[in-house]
């Protein structure tokens, strides 16, 4: 998931782009108002490359006058002449920098990376300026030890204001403040850099095969997107793209061990040349300053303000998982050498072997292929079958618009309607292409609220990298990818369900480690009877019962390799940020992997040089945790439903979007799962799901 955070929190805006020559002064369509229908629409029409330095430049040095007259203000601290007078400027200020990190994200280009360049540093200089402006903390720790009658919304917007301002040290001396505003210059500068150099590698690299031979036994859909790949590069033959898109199916269905080596290398390897310096740097970088501001260390400062609120708790969920992750690999890895074995294959299973020996095993133990679901999966089903579940569930409704800016021909809108109202805009972007970083995100490029008095509607996005299919032939998308899809919807949901007042509560911002459960447990309808009956092949038939069959059966096949694989990662990123010493990544990965009894056969989801979720920004640094954290929740969410008449029961779909997706950050995240649920989530639900609850000491 990708979303813009409010300016104060953070600026952390992943940018790329490409363009020409006009608008850069006052006539910059960045810096003016949206218009149109549904009450602004983005002028993605009218953007160009060269207008984002001098709009950046333009809308930072007008918040700066903006925030500098509220902290001037002779009037006593009021809450509507200090926190509504913040959240208005923050307003505008995020109609230029949304947009600038959609470029960032969606269209990069060498043009737009010089823009970045330069601007990173700035926009962290920006953001120290605002939080270190002592007349403008006092006023908000005014606020905060006030008696003034303020209601729960309120109270909770500026409880979330201090802390931030606090957390980035606003309350730190004048020669402490000097400190950090010099570190986060220079980590600015270095996560733009590590983003640049995982881009061009993905970019840059990809596997070329030129003989028949070589894309024996890979699906259909995959040979024939490495066909258009190669053409699009001007080379013959195949080209498999250093997406996972495409990467990850090749070393499942590939018979050829040298080329499934080959690709795995070239997919795990992004980012080794030019970013272990750059990690090294940003973590010696992070250490310093949580340092200065009081903590004992970046992954204490990281979560002092979400809801696992210390590494030891996130720590202690993250082992329980582990132990029972592990073990089942290794019964997996044992069966599957078993075939290896069978086939006189005369080697040990490694870490390319891995996936291709999984689909054997499955195979063997449910007479089930997972490319056999694959001619169902065709992407306009599956969000079909999406915009059905939201419907059943929340009374949401999908209408394609025409005629609405985009900024790039793949991208449809639809507008959102309930109870014949209109209540959002969603705009859809899935396919793979150059300049468009890895992986699946939602944005949210305009927040829901009723600030000045007016209701305004949210605007979000979905954003994935399947690879299109051929002219006139559907996309094929494979099981994990329609879970991604459903997940990310979930993200989008929750921005259109949210129903606050002010745009700093709203939506999706909410503790990192709570915002992935309303994500996560949409992820659990794709596997419902009557979302299943959308996933039709091109002859218009139905997913065969017997498939489904063996899909329930084969549920939780190969949830250790997924888990561990995952818990990897998220065990190596709480511990790089928990050591102050100077760190060699190399190394770190090594050692680590080994303390924590790494099975030899899989490799980090991802690996160090690679961790865009913690190097890119710091929206997940010392968090990656949270997709367990919040797996949790959702796992004892669901059980909420199946307990009651079922995943589409009206009652309890009713309760959970009025307690969880449209309460936002107005509430402890804690508190607003108990108004759900009436208790604390319990993890016995998750370690059923995957298996792994016989495993492990109730």
């Amino acid at each position: 998931m990708f979303r813009f955070l409010t300016i104060i929190v953070s600026l952390f805006i992943m940018s790329n782009m490409s363009c020409a020559s006009k608008n850069t002064g006052a006539n910059n369509p960045l810096l003016s108002e949206w218009e149109g229908d549904f009450q602004g629409l983005p002028p993605f029409d009218q953007i160009e490359v060269n207008q984002f330095k001098p709009a950046l430049e333009a809308a930072m040095a007008k918040a700066l006058l903006e925030y500098n007259k509220i902290a001037e203000n002779p009037e006593a601290p009021s809450f509507e002449n200090t926190m509504v007078a913040m959240e208005n400027v923050n307003l505008n200020l995020e109609r230029v920098f949304i947009i600038y990190s959609i470029w960032g994200s969606s269209l990069s280009s060498d043009e737009l990376q010089k823009v970045e360049t330069e601007m990173s540093p700035k926009l962290a200089q920006f953001s120290d300026k605002i939080v270190q402006n002592k007349k403008l903390f006092d006023r908000i720790n005014t606020l905060y030890k006030s008696k003034e009658k303020l209601n729960s919304e309120q109270q909770r917007l500026v409880w979330k204001h201090h802390t931030s301002f606090v957390k980035n040290g606003a309350a730190l001396s004048e020669d402490q403040k000097k400190k950090v505003a010099v570190i986060n210059k220079r980590h600015a500068e270095l996560t733009t850099l590590f983003s640049q150099n995982l881009l061009a590698d993905e970019g840059k690299q990809y596997l070329h095969l030129t003989k028949e031979s070589e894309v024996k036994g890979l699906p259909a859909a995959l040979v024939s997107s490495a066909k258009q790949e190669a053409e699009k590069r001007k080379l013959k033959g195949w080209v498999i793209s250093n997406t996972r898109s495409s990467m990850q199916p090749f070393v499942t269905y590939s018979p050829n061990r040298s080329l499934r080596k080959k690709a795995f290398k070239i997919w795990t390897s992004r980012g080794e040349k030019k970013n272990h310096k750059v990690i090294s740097e940003i973590l010696k970088l992070r250490a310093e300053r949580s340092k200065i501001l009081g903590y004992p260390s970046y992954a204490h400062w990281q979560l002092s303000d979400k809801m696992a609120k210390e590494p030891k708790n996130a720590m202690k969920l993250m082992l329980r998982v582990w132990e029972p992750a592990k073990k089942q690999v290794k019964k997996d890895v044992a069966a599957m050498q078993k075939i290896v074995d069978k086939e006189k294959g005369g080697f040990k299973i490694k870490a390319w072997d891995y996936r291709y020996y999984a689909e054997k095993l499955r195979k063997l133990r449910y007479d089930f292929d997972m490319d056999s679901v694959k001619p169902y999966l065709q992407l306009t089903n599956v969000r079909d079958a999406m915009f059905w579940m939201s419907g059943q569930l929340y009374g949401f409704q999908f209408k394609k618009l025409s005629g609405i800016p985009v900024y790039h021909e793949d991208v449809t809108v639809y507008k959102v309607t309930k109870n014949n109202k209109t209540v959002g805009l969603w705009y859809f972007d899935p396919y793979a292409r150059q300049g468009k970083r890895s992986g699946a995100w939602m944005n949210a490029y305009r927040i829901q609220n009723r600030l000045n008095g007016k209701s305004i509607i949210p605007i979000v996005s979905n954003n994935s990298n399947f690879i299109k299919g051929n002219k006139g032939e559907p996309t094929l998308i494979s099981w994990d990818d329609a879970s991604t899809m459903f997940h990310e919807f979930g993200h989008a949901l929750h921005g259109l369900s949210s129903n606050v007042t002010y745009p700093s509560l709203a939506g999706t911002n909410t503790a990192r480690d709570f915002v992935e459960f309303p994500s996560q447990i949409h992820e659990d309808w794709l596997s419902t009877p009557e979302v299943l009956k959308f996933l039709k092949n091109t002859k218009g038939e139905v997913l065969p019962q017997k498939l489904v069959d063996k899909l329930k059966r084969a549920a939780s096949f190969n949830e250790g390799f997924g888990t561990t694989e995952y818990l990897a990662s998220a065990l190596v990123d709480m511990k790089l940020h928990l050591t102050t010493k100077a760190i060699d990544p190399v190394k770190f990965e090594k050692k680590t992997l080994k303390k924590l009894g790494m099975p030899s056969q899989i490799v980090m989801r991802h690996r160090i040089p690679q961790f865009a979720h913690i190097f890119s920004g710091e929206g997940y640094s010392a968090g990656y945790y949270s997709y367990i954290w919040a797996d949790v929740i959702r796992h004892d969410a669901f059980k909420a439903f199946t307990e009651a008449k079922g995943p589409y029961d009206k009652k309890v779909a009713q309760s959970f979007q009025k307690n969880i997706l449209s309460v936002g950050n107005t509430i402890d995240p804690a508190k607003a799962y108990r108004n759900f649920r009436g208790r604390d989530p319990k993890v016995g639900a998750l370690l059923e799901s995957k298996g792994f609850s016989k495993s492990v000491k109730k």
